[in-house]
């Protein structure tokens, strides 16, 4: 049985809780701040109620306060459970910013305490199962360069990591916006015999056509209006080192044509130049398109696919990662907290159910960005469900199913429909209604694309469905 220690001198209090709390814990029973510490240090209980009215001041509430940072001290995960009268309720919330996990106004009412007891308890499981799954992580070496996980799709891809990481072999990233493509490159990079040499990225679906190619191969001075000077290219700076094409899929194919006799002569000449630069670096690519079916539809050359995807590695979407939402959510939850000096513990289970049954068409990027803005915004010891801003989505309920007929057809509705919805709310900014979805803009534009919208078009199907 799990150990609760109440600390109260009142003893008809201490009577009516082992009653009501006997069976179903270990409790241990303290009428002052001493005693309190004495059997929290022998005992380490992981729950407390303390009353803040203790002797020798019992009108008063420093020994209880005394009492509670001692506690804290020794064991900041505790979970403090503030008792007081119906006009405590000041100190309570000061007992509360000095990280108490809640607080109780009598008269006591057994099932109400009941509820705010097995909610700590569960809280503290929580945290627990998050720690051994961080440690196991450290300890396994299943952890790379930022990305967590523990689920078996991410320990193949962490197994895939390590075999090639050291080779110069070229790697295909595949997923999803916001599964990680990149920091799989940044681990490869940083595993690899040539992590002393420059890991270059550059978005290929986020810069202009027209200016692409500079930015990639470099021009020479003069080679287009505005070249006042001689420019060297991404492809130049990852000499001896790393280039990281993300979305390659979004590569021109007049660009294609020239990245492949990069790729098989390991030379490259700048815009408006003719000496061939010589330059050794090693190819990691990602898109987050079907490759397969831009092959087929001409888009994509076959040739080049083969030169780039010797090994490729699937990223699964965060919804099929399992027990991984929250494992990830609570490591946010950790940095969020640290960083902005927030009090915030843990989720409610309402905000875990949640957590847990959201697709996520963010992915960890908006996972990330809804728990940062739930710490930012929350005044609560627990996030709820209102933190992560899901009340401003469209609920799923409001789109038909009748003629859905695949759980892919469910999927694509519900992402078309948030960006329709975004778009809406924003007023067609595209730069708001990505940050709002948890995405960057290049993230939204390729989703926009995916489902043939625009900001008009997407205006108008929601006017429509109005």
């Amino acid at each position: 049985m799990e150990k609760l220690l109440i600390v109260d001198d009142d003893s008809d209090i201490r009577k009516q809780l082992k009653w009501g709390l006997g069976k179903e814990y270990d409790v241990l029973f303290a009428c002052d701040g001493g005693e309190a510490l004495s059997l929290f240090k022998k005992h380490n209980p992981k729950v407390i109620t303390l009353d803040l009215g203790l002797p020798p001041d019992e009108d008063g509430m420093e020994e209880g306060f005394r009492c509670l940072k001692e506690i804290l001290r020794h064991v900041p995960a505790a979970k403090v459970i503030v008792i007081t009268g119906n006009d405590g309720r000041s100190n309570a919330l000061r007992a509360v910013q000095l990280g108490a996990y809640d607080y109780y106004q009598k008269p006591i009412d057994m099932n109400e305490l009941k509820v705010i007891i097995n909610r700590a308890f569960y809280l503290l499981d929580i945290e627990e199962e998050n720690n051994r799954l961080q440690t196991a992580l450290e300890h396994n070496g299943t952890g790379f360069g930022g990305i967590i996980g523990h689920c078996p799709q991410m320990l193949q891809v962490f197994s895939t990591i390590r075999k090639v990481a050291s080779s110069d072999i070229a790697v295909f990233v595949t997923g999803e916006s916001g599964t990680g493509k990149e920091l799989v490159a940044r681990a490869l990079h940083t595993m690899s015999l040539r992590n002393e040499g420059p890991f270059i990225p550059i978005n290929c679906g986020a810069i202009p056509e027209n200016l692409l190619e500079s930015e990639l191969f470099g021009a020479e001075k003069g080679a287009f209006t505005g070249a006042h000077a001689r420019v060297q290219g991404k492809a130049e700076y990852a000499h001896k080192g790393t280039l990281f094409l993300d979305e390659i899929g979004e590569l021109p194919g007049n660009l294609q044509v020239k990245l492949l006799r990069f790729l098989q002569e390991k030379v490259l000449q700048r815009v408006g130049g003719r000496e061939d630069i010589a330059v050794d670096a090693r190819i990691i690519s990602a898109t987050n398109i079907d490759i397969s079916k831009a092959i087929q539809e001409g888009i994509f050359r076959e040739d080049l696919y083969y030169r780039i995807a010797v090994i490729n590695i699937n990223l699964p979407p965060l919804r099929e990662r399992g027990d991984d939402i929250v494992l990830l959510a609570n490591l946010f939850l950790k940095r969020s907290t640290e960083e902005f000096n927030k009090k915030v513990k843990g989720f409610s289970t309402g905000t875990i159910n949640l957590l847990e049954s959201h697709r996520w068409p963010g992915n960890v990027r908006e996972l990330e960005n809804r728990v940062q803005r739930a710490v930012i915004m929350s005044d609560s010891l627990l996030l709820e469900p209102d933190d992560l801003g899901f009340t401003d989505m469209p609920l799923q309920q409001q789109i038909p199913v009748a003629d859905v007929v695949t759980l892919k057809d469910a999927r694509d509705r519900v992402e078309r429909e948030m960006i329709i919805y975004a778009l809406e709310r924003q007023e067609g900014n595209i730069a708001k209604a990505a940050e709002a979805l948890g995405v960057s803009r290049p993230t939204f534009y390729d989703l926009m694309k995916k489902y043939n919208l625009n900001k008009l078009s997407a205006l108008q199907a929601k006017q429509a469905q109005l």
